[in-house]
């Protein structure tokens, strides 16, 4: 399930900070974003791809992390889909993304399973390569910082 920026919704409260120059790699990047007075944030912690529902006194085939990268990110990316629509806010308000990846060779993977919920929008990004996450055998993790008008 996507949400893009192709919603006829209200523009962001946010401007783009342009390079002087186009990148020389054909990456998902945005130098910097310019976020106007009148907005409130939502700060989302990371998130992985393990499901929320933790009632199961063992652990469910459901809690092992799927093998694809790809299907990690977009259990990932549904689940920060769910949190910012319950904060009044969808993708396109999006302003920071952080990846921790266990390895970085995937990273071409998820930036393809991104495109698809953030369509053209681009936030700003890092991506970080670290040694492990806190559940053995995911992957991915994602954190974010949406901008919505106050009066939105």
């Amino acid at each position: 399930m996507s949400d893009n920026s192709t919603d006829t919704k209200p523009a962001p409260p946010f401007e783009v900070i342009r390079r002087p120059h186009p990148h020389p790699m054909p990456v998902p990047f945005v130098p910097g974003i310019k976020v106007e007075a009148g907005t409130r944030f939502i700060f989302l912690s990371g998130a992985t791809a393990y499901p929320w529902d933790h009632s199961h006194p063992h652990v469910p085939e459901e809690f092992i992390p799927p093998e694809d990268i790809r299907e990690q990110a977009r259990r990932v990316f549904d689940k920060l889909q769910y949190l910012l629509n319950a904060g009044g806010a969808t993708f396109r308000h999006v302003v920071r993304i952080t990846k921790y990846m266990t390895n970085l060779d995937e990273h071409d993977a998820v930036v393809e399973v991104m495109k698809e919920y953030f369509g053209e929008h681009l936030p700003t990004s890092t991506t970080i390569e670290v040694r492990r996450l806190v559940l053995a055998g995911y992957r991915l993790e994602i954190d974010m910082i949406a901008a919505v008008k106050d009066d939105e």
